[in-house]
């Protein structure tokens, strides 16, 4: 199997399997939900997606365990993908709150439970999904260390983190970490205009951890992009005129191109020189496909182009 740092770094767009396994409860899955997951891991494969993106609480562990089904019924499956899942948020119950859980022995336990899940040996990638205040770090790094000499995790990344927190965790590691995933989007966009607000009455209002792109690029660190297609946003469900008229803006492009609405909106993050990777998180098999240029295909975007789209979805021009 390739080498997790060398597969992230190859694969234009990866899959988010949060929509796979049923329903958000603890309720059993049945062979509907792993035909639907089959299906779903079948579209994304035939437009040359090969990273599939978990994490231990999507749909109560039900994803990963479906996913587990599709690997068992696919003999030679798991040599040609690369697995990715998450650990460190734990769902809140009749007990307890909802609450982040970085405690090693909390990041072991719940990587053993993900390989049982997954029907897998070794996780390619381990993301810690959230940062968690209470956290030791040195407690973190002493679990991600052994459970890569152990040969379980061959590599890490995080998800939801600034540049001081990964390079505060990275001090401690044994090996780099390789990703970062964020939400960015066409609508989510304050990972690009923090570097732009500099100066405005705006940036106070932008809450991401200034410099962070800057600290993964120059670390080799992927970025990753969870809610790359904004929710339907501009491609089904505009609701506001700016996403409307941004709607019109995409499908025009689509027109002029020769490709969908969804891989241009895809195509507008890997336009960035930060090299990001989208995560496409849609169960349905035609909506998986709809992403297949933005797969297969170099960013089609000029410069003008790039930037019409960044202010029709703002609603008014830069500053």
């Amino acid at each position: 199997m390739t080498n997790a740092s060398t597969s992230l770094s190859g694969d234009r767009v990866l899959y988010g399997c949060m929509g796979l396994g049923g329903s958000w409860d603890p309720d059993p899955y049945g062979p509907a939900d792993i035909d639907a997951a089959e299906a779903a891991v079948a579209a994304a494969l035939d437009i040359g997606i090969t990273t599939f993106d978990h994490a231990d609480i999507y749909r109560h562990g039900k994803a990963e365990a479906v996913f587990g089904e599709v690997l068992a019924r696919t003999p030679g499956l798991r040599e040609r993908i690369t697995l990715q899942t998450k650990c460190g948020i734990r769902l809140g119950d009749k007990d307890r709150p909802g609450m982040y859980d970085l405690r090693g022995e909390s990041i072991t336990r719940r990587v053993e439970e993900s390989l049982t899940r997954l029907r897998t040996d070794v996780i390619d990638v381990l993301l810690l999904h959230r940062p968690d205040p209470l956290a030791d770090v040195d407690s973190v790094a002493a679990a991600l260390n052994s459970l890569h000499r152990q040969g379980l995790v061959r590599g890490f990344g995080v998800s939801n983190m600034g540049a001081a927190q990964i390079a505060h965790l990275q001090a401690r590691l044994d090996v780099p970490l390789v990703a970062n995933q964020l939400e960015m989007s066409l609508h989510s966009r304050a990972w690009v205009e923090a570097g732009v607000l500099i100066n405005t009455p705006e940036s106070a209002r932008n809450g991401f951890p200034f410099g962070t792109l800057e600290h993964c690029r120059d670390h080799g660190i992927r970025l990753q992009a969870w809610g790359a297609l904004a929710q339907g946003r501009f491609t089904g469900r505009e609701e506001t005129p700016a996403e409307r008229a941004t709607a019109r803006l995409l499908a025009e492009l689509a027109r002029q191109k020769d490709t969908t609405p969804e891989s241009v909106l895809l195509w507008w993050l890997m336009r960035h020189p930060a090299a990001i990777a989208p995560v496409i998180g849609s169960a349905r098999p035609e909506r998986i496909r709809a992403c297949r240029d933005a797969a297969l295909r170099e960013p089609g975007l000029t410069h003008e182009e790039w930037y019409e789209l960044w202010i029709t979805a703002r609603g008014v021009p830069l500053p």
